[in-house]
């Protein structure tokens, strides 16, 4: 099977096709300012470059940061509706209540409270009222509300609330477009509320993208099905994605994760991903990114959704360096540095500058860096690489020796050893990121509370495990290839009957035999 993946960047869009496990061809072209002019020519390009007829091709893998980038500069962002049921209590903080105040005004949030939720062993908080929800829809119907959020107190131990207060409101409004706090989050109230609401707040936009993208795939004459990379490293469907966007924030650095874990054949490492604007680092696990163990922050919002433990900070090729080489970011030229920076040309100091200055990278016109003085060269060189150091070690949790992965088009920045460690430069570490997302599997997660005295711990993991692989069958994973590769179980002590909570994530293959699951 003939795979092609791409990651769209703020800096560069990356493209590469893949014949099974190998690499055909792999490309980086700049970003531009509408992105899918950029992907209709990584696309044309990377095909050219690789030799392949356009009807060879089995599948594309996108990746993307559109949607991060709309939360994150607060754009594009509709207005929700959100119910929550968890009346009488819970009206002490209101839905949005943590909110930073330019996502308050960037999202229009119509809040309600309403009678229903769970107490935190199961029994009944508050009974629903099918008449008041149906009022509250009748009101999101009135205001011209199309995405609606619905969350329920400890509705993940038992979503039947939300699944009929959905169908109330759907009632109302036909097509609406209608988010489940238990799809997305985990334990916590407001924070798997506010990924259900930010899930919402996307939709329109969600459907603009993949509208989009499937035109750039008609415009340049590839007709196979085409899906969306995740945060946790595998793949949803087209339609999928438009209907949970939210799950692709952070997709990027994942992607390039799980390519530097292809592409260096090591399961277990520290992977610093540099661009041309901001580098990650994350911990690969068993070839899959170290998930989040708190809350995470998205846009400034609290959310407790699946996340990749990454740090990320200012530094990457084109990222400005001070007038006394003191510090470099996390200002950057983004992807203008191909006509800003000295080596091309331009009048703005960069790290790329720096680096070839340095005598480590070597492209560009190094004639244009002779002029830069020694000393602030050495300097702001020690200071770049003092910054991935620190940074890498901020993601150790043990002493235990890992191996570092250095990939992304900024992989030129650095020397081979990085304060006496020898680091990892894979072959075709410029397109890592769309290694990962042609190489990306489809997973299936489940996370559920059960009470062991109704059912033996064995056959508790059993049935959850079974319940997870049949998702990862239904988003399109081939069955013979399923793998476990995360189970989880967590006694929870004030919860009564000897409750346990238990999360198993299984991963398969791509069925090579279901391309029509994204049409």
């Amino acid at each position: 099977m003939i795979r092609v993946g791409i990651d769209v960047g703020g800096t560069n869009t990356d493209a590469v096709v893949m014949r099974g496990r190998e690499v055909l061809h792999g490309l980086k072209t700049a970003t531009t300012a509408d992105v899918m002019g950029g992907v209709v020519k990584a696309l044309r390009e990377v095909i050219a470059g690789a030799g392949i007829d356009k009807r060879e091709i089995g599948a594309v893998m996108i990746g993307t940061t559109q949607f991060t980038n709309a939360i994150v500069e607060r754009r594009k962002l509709a207005p929700v509706g959100i119910i929550r049921l968890g009346l009488p209590a819970t009206r002490g903080l209101p839905p949005g209540c943590d909110w930073p105040e330019d996502m308050i005004g960037a999202v229009k949030l119509h809040a309600r409270l309403a009678q229903g939720g769970y107490e935190y062993d199961g029994q009944l908080l508050g009974t629903p009222d099918a008449e008041e929800i149906r009022r509250y829809a009748k009101e999101f119907a009135a205001a011209g509300l199309k995405d609606i959020a619905i969350s329920c107190a400890f509705s993940i131990l038992n979503d039947e609330q939300e699944r009929n207060a959905a169908a109330v409101v759907r009632g109302v409004i036909p097509d609406a477009r209608i988010t489940l706090s238990s799809q997305i989050g985990r334990l916590g109230l407001l924070e798997r509320e506010n990924a259900a609401i930010l899930n919402a707040c996307l939709g329109p936009l969600g459907l603009e993208v993949i509208a989009a993208f499937r035109n750039a795939l008609a415009e340049s004459g590839i007709t196979a099905p085409f899906y969306l990379t995740q945060n946790d490293g595998t793949l949803m469907a087209a339609e999928q994605a438009a209907r949970f966007p939210i799950l692709t924030v952070a997709s990027g650095p994942t992607n390039s994760m799980r390519g530097a874990a292809f592409l260096s054949g090591l399961k277990d490492a520290i992977v610093v991903d540099i661009g041309g604007t901001t580098s990650d680092v994350g911990v690969l696990q068993a070839g899959f990114p170290r998930q989040a163990g708190v809350a995470v922050e998205v846009g400034g919002v609290r959310t407790n959704f699946r996340m990749p433990d990454v740090y990320s900070m200012g530094l990457g090729g084109g990222s400005r360096v001070a007038a006394d080489y003191s510090a470099l970011g996390p200002q950057s030229v983004g992807y203008a540095i191909h006509t800003e920076a000295l080596v091309f040309g331009g009048r703005t100091v960069t790290a790329t500058d720096i680096a070839v200055a340095a005598g480590v990278a070597k492209l560009g016109n190094a004639s244009k860096v002779a002029q830069l003085p020694a000393e602030g060269v050495n300097i702001a060189y020690e200071r770049l690489q003092q910054m991935v150091f620190n940074a890498v070690e901020r993601m150790r949790t043990s002493a235990e020796p890992l191996p570092v992965i250095v990939v992304g088009g900024g992989s030129i920045l650095l020397r081979q050893e990085l304060k006496g460690q020898t680091i990892v430069i894979p072959p075709h570490f410029g397109c890592a990121n769309a290694v990962g997302a042609a190489m990306a599997q489809v997973s299936g997660e489940v996370d559920r509370v059960v009470r062991l005295d109704d059912v033996p711990r064995d056959e508790a993991i059993a049935q959850v495990r079974a319940d997870a692989e049949a998702r990862a069958v239904q988003a399109g994973a081939d069955p013979a290839t399923l793998a476990v590769i995360d189970i989880e179980d967590v006694a929870l002590a004030y919860i009564g009957g000897n409750a346990t909570r238990i999360r198993v994530r299984v991963v398969g293959d791509l069925n090579e035999n279901s391309k029509d699951f994204a049409a």
